[in-house]
Formats: C-alpha cells, sequence, structure tokens
C-alpha cells in the first residue's frame, strides 16, 4: 500500500529523494529498494498520470533497432522488455504485431518480405531469452485473416512478430511504487520539490509544498534524483540554483499524441501500416478497451513556449488524413475521435520532432552544483529500470553507498516464496 504520511516523510532522513512519479521516478525508486535504500518519491500531480498515462503503451522490444544494426539498444531493449512481463504479468502482456508488405513497398524500400525474413531470424537469434513466440512471414491469405479489412492492392502478404504492451501504464506505475514501498521506501502525490537543500556542497533533501494542504515540508535525503519528465529542465534550474541555461541535451520537448478512436479494432494484432508514397510514416493501431488506439504523431515545441498545450485541430486533423491514406476505405472523421492523448517526449534538437534516441543521465556534482544531484531525462518507457541502474551505479560512484540488488519484491516475496 502506498500511504501519503508527509508527518514520517518529514522525520527521517531519506536514502534518495526521487522528483517525479512517472515510470522513470516509480523504477528507480524499485531499483533503490532492491539495493537497501530507502527512497521517497515525490510528485506534484498524480502517480503515472502524465507522459506514461498518455504513451502509446507498447513495451517495445527493438525490433526497429536492427535497421541501423544498433545491437546494444536491441539487446537492452529485448532485455528490459523481459523484466516487465515476467514481474508484472497481469499488466504487461505479450502482443502481437502486423506489418502487411505490399509491392511496390510501402513506407521504404525496407518493408519488402525478403528484408523481413532476415530481420524477424536476426530478432529471434539474438532475443531467444526473449519469452514470446518467434516471429514469421504471412502469405496473403494468412494477412487476410489476421487483418480482414486490410488493402488488398498489390499486398504481398505480412510480418508478424511479439512485442508487449501495458494496457494501463498508470496501473503500473502505481504497482511498481506499491513493490518499493513494501521494502521501506515511499511515496507522496500532490507534493511539489520547489529548491534544495544544500549542506557542505551536497545534497540533503529538498523545502516542498503539499498542494493539497498549502504545507510547507522540508524533507531530507542523502542524494536527490529529477525524474520529472518534460518538467525536468524547470526542475533542474529550481534544485541547482547556479545554472543559468537549459542543460544540453536534458530534454528538448516535442508533441507527441496519439488518438483513441470510437472504432472496433481491426485485428487483435496491434497494425503497423504506411500509406504508399515513400518514406511515409508508419502508424500503429493497437485495440484498447474494444476501441482503437492510434500513434503516434508529432509536432514541434516552439521556443519560448509553455509546452502546456495539445494538438490543435489542424494537427489532429493531419493525423486522421494520414491513417485514412494508410487505410484505403478506413473513412475515420473527427467526431470519432474519444480522446486526445498528449504529452511532449525528448526531441534530438530545439524546436525539432526528431526524438532523442539516448537517455540523459546528468551528475550535476560533476558539472560544478550539488554532490548528490542527478538529473534523468529518458526516451522510452521499456527502458525506464535499465536507466534507473545507470543513476544508481553513478550516484554509487560519486559517494554513495553501494548495494547488492535483492530479488525484486512482489506477490510471492510477500508470501515467503521466490519471485
Amino acid at each position: 500500500m502506498i500511504e501519503r504520511n508527509l508527518e514520517e516523510a518529514e522525520s527521517r532522513t531519506w536514502d534518495l529523494l526521487v522528483v517525479g512519479g512517472g515510470i522513470y521516478g516509480a523504477t528507480l525508486a524499485l531499483e533503490a529498494a532492491r539495493r537497501g535504500l530507502a527512497a521517497l518519491v515525490v510528485e506534484r500531480g498524480g502517480f503515472g498520470k502524465e507522459t506514461t498515462w498518455n504513451s502509446l503503451r507498447i513495451v517495445h522490444g527493438g525490433l526497429r533497432y536492427l535497421q541501423s544494426l544498433d545491437l546494444p539498444r536491441f539487446r537492452e531493449s529485448v532485455r528490459e522488455r523481459r523484466w516487465f512481463l515476467r514481474h508484472f504479468p497481469d499488466l504487461v502482456r505479450p502482443l502481437p504485431c502486423l506489418m502487411p508488405l505490399y509491392d511496390p513497398p510501402r513506407g521504404g524500400a525496407l518493408r519488402r518480405p525478403s528484408v523481413f525474413r532476415m530481420a524477424l531470424r536476426i530478432n529471434d537469434l539474438l532475443s531467444r531469452e526473449r519469452a514470446l513466440p518467434p516471429g514469421r512471414l504471412l502469405s496473403v491469405a494468412e494477412t487476410e485473416e489476421l487483418f480482414p479489412t486490410v488493402d488488398r492492392a498489390g499486398l504481398r502478404g505480412g510480418a508478424l512478430w511479439h512485442d508487449a504492451v501495458a494496457p494501463d501504464p498508470r496501473r503500473l506505475v502505481i504497482e511498481i511504487l506499491r513493490r518499493a514501498c513494501r521494502s521501506g521506501s515511499s511515496a507522496l502525490e500532490r507534493v511539489e520539490a520547489l529548491e534544495m537543500l544544500v549542506e557542505q556542497e551536497r545534497a540533503a533533501g529538498i523545502r516542498a509544498v503539499d498542494r493539497e494542504s498549502g504545507r510547507s515540508l522540508t524533507l531530507r535525503a542523502r542524494s536527490v534524483v529529477n525524474c520529472a519528465g518534460p518538467w525536468c529542465g524547470e526542475v533542474a534550474r529550481r534544485l541547482d540554483r547556479r545554472l543559468d541555461r537549459d542543460i544540453p541535451g536534458l530534454f528538448r520537448p516535442a508533441l507527441a499524441f496519439n488518438l483513441l478512436l470510437d472504432r472496433e479494432p481491426l485485428s487483435r494484432a496491434a497494425l503497423a501500416v504506411a500509406a504508399g508514397e515513400p518514406r511515409a510514416q508508419t502508424w500503429f493501431l493497437l485495440p484498447s478497451e474494444g476501441k482503437l488506439l492510434a500513434g503516434t504523431a508529432y509536432a514541434p515545441v516552439p521556443r519560448g513556449s509553455s509546452g502546456e498545450e495539445g494538438p490543435d485541430e489542424v494537427r489532429i486533423g493531419d493525423f486522421l488524413a494520414a491513417l485514412n491514406a494508410a487505410l484505403p476505405g478506413f473513412g475515420i472523421g473527427r467526431g470519432e475521435v474519444l480522446d486526445v492523448l498528449w504529452g511532449r517526449l525528448p526531441a534530438r534538437t530545439a524546436g525539432g520532432t526528431v526524438l532523442a534516441s539516448r537517455p540523459v543521465v546528468f551528475d550535476h556534482g560533476a558539472a560544478g552544483g550539488p554532490e548528490g544531484l542527478l538529473s534523468v531525462s529518458g526516451v522510452k518507457l521499456t527502458t525506464a529500470r535499465a536507466v534507473a541502474e545507470r543513476a544508481l551505479a553513478v550516484l554509487s560512484r560519486r559517494g554513495g553507498r553501494p548495494a547488492p540488488s535483492t530479488p525484486l519484491p512482489g506477490k510471492a516475496a510477500m508470501e515467503g516464496r521466490s519471485a
């Protein structure tokens, strides 16, 4: 259980204080707990309600990284997807994915059957422990059976592989935090970090405010990690007063949004579809509680913008037009959009829409700021736990106390059995 106990939070000195209660803050608290560290998570809103909730929910295994032969990222993604499937089987489940294949290829020459056959074989070879069925090519008839309304013009068959999906990512975040709390950590919603406590040039905690009562809080900790997602740049400047500019690469926002459509799923598999023009974007459509979730579209966040505005009607209309071009006969209209799920993801450049490919763990102490303060900018849900391990390793090298990890606390562990 996650108890909102302000008095206890103020009464002790925590090993680690985490600012931000999304997937990155939650996994950091859990990994800290596995190392015998007591972590306190503070979240100014609700756990997992922002970027994590508005994501497409797919826990990607890294098949796309084979196109660029980025094997380290591929292996990391496969490993982390397996971790979620193993430890949260009721919240993260296998997801079949189907990409119809055409002649000429739609979305680029790499989408030929011969190329996909090789990619699927490499995927299977390098991820034998993935705990998912192997990928394969489907015939035209098999593709039509799995996706009855598929566009048949030029259809050569399909590529079928498996990823994973977290249908309710907020529940996943809360369960991760619950497991951390079972091991001595704690978490507080609606508590906002205001400024850093610094003693002898080292992080000593934060001053915060309870947004329910307006009460001022002094929360002491030996280390502080900023996992505030799209707000991590703002929080970094708030905690590290010497900063007079953004930290390079930390979080340059791009607007990302998905559409929940009032249509029945087109297939039991998630669909990867693209229009016929060269280099057309691939769109994913997946079942979501009897409806259809489509994504993801991106738009720039202009310099100086607050970034608090979602997509306008023009961009939503462009998204729907692109879906209709990729799915001839689909004919989706604005009146069938049940919800627009939007948030911000890190881009490679300010004002750009090409997403960053690498997470950032910024050590403020190594850059002349307070020792024991880190700022973290992640790139996707799948690798949140791996980034948490990296952040804890940095803290250990910078004077924190290293500790071996222990089995993940879960239901079986609470009953005295191996988890």
